[in-house]
C-alpha cells in the first residue's frame, strides 16, 4: 500500500519532471518491513489499525503539496479538486494514526470494526476521485500543451501570429488603462539573398539567431512573434517611443554584430525596423501593427537598416525622424 501511494506522490512529481530517488523508496519500505517484523504477533493489529496510517497520511500530504507548487499544473482547473482529494485521504489516514488509539483506548476495541469499514468505503471513495482529477489533470495539461504549440512558432520559438492575437490583447489588458504601449516590426533585410548563397539551413540560423537576441533585449514583458518568413514583431506594453526606438536600436546592432562574427555565422545582415505607438487607453492590435508595417516599409525605401516612427493614428502615414541608418 506505502509502495502505491508513492507511486502516486512519484507520478505527480513527473509532471514537473522531478522525481524521488530510489533510495529513499527502498529505505522507507525496509524501515516499514523491519517495523512490523519487530512488533511482533502481539502488535499487529496496533500496527495495521494505527501505526500503517502514518506514512499514507505523510506521503498523501507530501503529494497534495507537490501538487500546489506544480507549474505543469498550474492555472489548470483541477488542480484545487485533485489537491483536495489528497489533502482529506491525508486527513483521514492521520486520525487513524493519531487519534483513533486514544478513542479505542477509552471506548474499547469495538470501534475498530466500524473504522475499518469506514476507511474501506473512503478508500473506494478516494480510488475514484483521485483518478477521475488525475485524469482531468492530465487532458488539461495535454490540451495546454497543444494550446500552446499552436500559437508558437517551431523554428524560433517565439508566438506565430495566431498567438500573437491571442496573447497580445491579454498582455495589453494587465497593462495600466492610462499607459501607451509600443510594437515594433522587423524584417531582415535581402534574407532571399542568404538563403540562395548559403542555403535555407543557414538562413534558418539567421532566423534563430535574430530571435534569440529579440527575445533577449526586449525583455520578459515584451511579447515577441514571428509573423511570417523573415518578418517578426516584438509588443512592448507600458513603453513610449523613445524607450521602444531604443529596444529596437539595440536588437538591430546586437544582430548585426554577432551574425557577423568569424567564429559563428560570418554573414552580413542587418534589418529595418517600423515603430507604432498606441494612445493612452487606446490599443488596437491590428491597427497597432499596420502602423508599425508602413513604417516598416518606409525605412526600406529609404534604404533599409534604420528605424522608422508611424506618425499620429489620425494621420495614418509615417513620421520622418532623423534617426539615421543603425550601424553595425
Amino acid at each position: 500500500m506505502v509502495l502505491g501511494y508513492t507511486l502516486l506522490l512519484q507520478g505527480t512529481l513527473a509532471l514537473d519532471r522531478r522525481r524521488i530517488h530510489p533510495a529513499l523508496v527502498a529505505g522507507l519500505l525496509a524501515l516499514l518491513g523491519a517495523a512490523w517484523f519487530l512488533a511482533g504477533a502481539g502488535w499487529e493489529g496496533v500496527f495495521w489499525n494505527h501505526i500503517g496510517s502514518l506514512p499514507i497520511a505523510v506521503i498523501c500530504g507530501l503529494t497534495a503539496l507537490a501538487l500546489s507548487r506544480s507549474r505543469a499544473t498550474r492555472g489548470l482547473r483541477s488542480r484545487p479538486i485533485a489537491i483536495a482529494v489528497f489533502v482529506c485521504h491525508s486527513a483521514f489516514y492521520a486520525v487513524r494514526a493519531l487519534v483513533m488509539p486514544f478513542v479505542a483506548a477509552r471506548y474499547g476495541d469495538s470501534l475498530l470494526p466500524i473504522a475499518g469499514k469506514l476507511t474501506m468505503y473512503e478508500a473506494v471513495l478516494f480510488i475514484v476521485a483521485m483518478s477521475m482529477s488525475f485524469l482531468a489533470l492530465v487532458r488539461e495539461e495535454e490540451r495546454a500543451r497543444l494550446l500552446a504549440a499552436s500559437r508558437t512558432d517551431f523554428l524560433t520559438g517565439l508566438s506565430n501570429r495566431q498567438g500573437f492575437f491571442e496573447l497580445g490583447p491579454e498582455r495589453l489588458s494587465r497593462a495600466g488603462k492610462s499607459a501607451s504601449h509600443a510594437l515594433l516590426a522587423f524584417d531582415l533585410d535581402h534574407f532571399k539573398a542568404i538563403n540562395d548563397r548559403y542555403g535555407h539551413e543557414a538562413g534558418d540560423s539567421v532566423l534563430k539567431l535574430f530571435a534569440s537576441i529579440a527575445g533577449e533585449t526586449a525583455g520578459p514583458a515584451a511579447l515577441g512573434v514571428r509573423l511570417g518568413g523573415e518578418e517578426f514583431a516584438i509588443l512592448l506594453p507600458e513603453t513610449g517611443v523613445e524607450a521602444a526606438r531604443s529596444v529596437g536600436e539595440g536588437i538591430a546592432r546586437r544582430f548585426a554584430a554577432e551574425v557577423a562574427r568569424s567564429d559563428g555565422l560570418a554573414i552580413v545582415s542587418t534589418v529595418s525596423i517600423g515603430l507604432a505607438e498606441s494612445g493612452a487607453g487606446d490599443a488596437d492590435l491590428a491597427e497597432l501593427l499596420a502602423a508599425a508595417d508602413r513604417a516598416l516599409y518606409r525605412a526600406k525605401e529609404l534604404g533599409r537598416n534604420r528605424v522608422e516612427i508611424a506618425g499620429p493614428k489620425s494621420k495614418r502615414s509615417v513620421q520622418r525622424t532623423a534617426l539615421g541608418a543603425i550601424k553595425a
